[in-house]
């Protein structure tokens, strides 16, 4: 058996695999954000520690006691620090954190090299300018920083007592030479860091580390191996089969995301396309990322006062397709693809006295779908062009959201089983390569449930739609605070 733990932002999932790569087992731990200022967004490290052991302690103790291997994956980005002891010095500040915009562009005038190593326009969800957010604004905090962790990364060390990362989470941070597959020494400096406070450097499938003892004993496991794992979007891609160049997924989660693995390096940064490594030795990929995507399902379920996002979805499958609803900016936390706009902001345009929850609703996952659009637009100006897309996420549990992304984004959607466990799965199938499973089986893409494809019907409706997305996205940009037409 193999476990799989993925740290995300709303939850900490476990899964249990099979040797022959079914899912046996899952269990979650929630977790919450706080938001004290405006832009900002946090999390205690100490209680994703909490929620992992949660989680584990939510899995068989049978099962638990058969694993023989650990991957980790987790949301990326988060900065981590540690003073000299390994305890958290504040808050960690998570990858929808949008304070820290003067960083950004102070750090990409004066060091270019974080495009051109870096393969990234620095952007407040990276986690270079959080650093320097902290070094301007937290001198003390700063002076005190011995390492620099990402989430999944301090949970590791928690299970371990190692500082150790994989190539794909840390491509995030900004500070790595992503063709190189390697920290970048002028980058570091460029926020006052050296090599000394970052981790050591792993591939997603080999062995960081064993579990320490009393973890082991805690957990009801020997002391068995911890590999490096992955960073969300390229777990979720194990995950799926999301291997080889041409293979795609688009993920439903808090965040929205196109994935496109390639085989080599590739950058288009001007279109905030993100360029990282893959959580496998000789693969990379290309990404597209909005800040709020499933999140948003949970905003308008709670604004409509429905019970929760599934009787939003129900409310939402009742109205009319081809009928107008109202138009939704999904920038809840403001915006990456393609806008690398911090100061966006959510939108719900079109309201009369006729409009309902189900028009909300269906108004949220048109707005994203178009969000995911633009997403796919900027992969494709990289000279990435995906075909099919796997779903992955929360959100891959609501077919109807599918027939409006399918049709939305105009591609033929995927759904795999254990396609909702997301990056855990990729994380479990990760220690399985670890153990010298042969990779062909272990990442052979999981079954297919099925499939959706784009409604005629819809295509040119939803064309018409995305035209109303941008032109009310162009409207709003001079009331917004820091944009350039403010």
């Amino acid at each position: 058996m193999f476990l799989g733990i993925d740290v995300g932002t709303s939850a900490v999932k476990a899964v249990i695999l099979s040797e022959g790569g079914e899912i046996v087992e899952t269990a979650t731990a929630p977790l919450r954000v706080s938001r004290p200022h405006p832009l900002w967004s946090q999390q205690d490290p100490d209680d994703w520690w909490t929620a992992t052991q949660s989680a584990v302690a939510g899995l068989s103790a049978v099962l638990r006691a058969k694993v023989i291997a650990i991957g980790l994956s987790g949301q990326m980005h988060g900065a981590t620090l540690l003073d000299a002891e390994d305890r958290p010095l504040r808050q960690a500040i998570l990858w929808n954190d949008g304070r820290s915009t003067a960083e950004c562009e102070d750090l990409q005038s004066r060091h270019p090299e974080f495009v051109s190593r870096g393969g990234n326009l620095v952007m407040p969800g990276f986690t270079a300018p959080k650093i320097e957010w902290v070094r301007r604004h937290e001198p003390s905090v700063f002076e005190a920083v011995k390492k620099v962790l990402l989430p999944k990364d301090y949970v590791r060390l928690c299970m371990t007592g190692e500082y150790a990362s994989d190539m794909s989470d840390s491509a995030g941070t900004l500070w790595l030479d992503v063709a190189a597959r390697d920290w970048c020494d002028p980058l570091l400096d460029a926020c006052g860091l050296d090599r000394s406070h970052m981790p050591a450097l792993y591939e997603g499938p080999e062995i960081t580390g064993h579990l320490r003892a009393d973890v082991a004993s805690d957990w009801g496991l020997a002391k068995v191996a911890v590999c490096a794992g992955g960073g969300d979007n390229a777990a979720g891609a194990v995950g799926v089969g999301v291997i080889a160049p041409g293979d795609a997924l688009v993920s439903l989660g808090t965040s929205g995301v196109i994935f496109a693995a390639t085989d080599t390096y590739r950058s288009n940064p001007g279109s905030a396309v993100h360029a990282f490594c893959h959580a496998l030795p000789d693969r990379w990929h290309v990404m597209s990322v909005m800040l709020s995507a499933a999140s948003c399902l949970d905003w308008a379920a709670r604004l409509t006062n429905c019970q929760d996002v599934a009787q939003l979805i129900s409310l939402a499958e009742a109205t009319d397709l081809t009928s107008r609803p109202p138009v939704f900016l999904p920038y809840l936390s403001g915006e990456r693809t393609p806008h690398n706009n911090a100061h966006a902001m959510g939108a719900l345009f079109g309201l009369t006295h006729e409009t309902g929850p189900g028009d909300i609703g269906r108004a949220v996952m048109e707005g994203v779908a178009f969000g995911l659009a633009d997403g796919l637009d900027a992969i494709r100006a990289a000279g990435v062009s995906p075909g099919a897309l796997n779903v992955i996420g929360g959100g891959s549990r609501s077919s109807f959201w599918g027939s409006i992304l399918a049709s939305a984004l105009n591609v033929h959607l995927i759904y795999r089983s254990g396609a909702d466990v997301g990056p855990a799965l990729g994380a479990a199938r990760l220690a399985a390569v670890s153990q010298n499973l042969a990779a062909d089986i272990v990442l052979h893409p999981p079954d297919i449930s099925f499939e959706v494809a784009p409604d005629p019907r819809l295509t040119d409706t939803y064309q018409v739609g995305r035209q109303r997305f941008r032109d009310l996205y162009t409207s709003t940009l001079p009331s917004l605070e820091g944009t350039p037409n403010a």
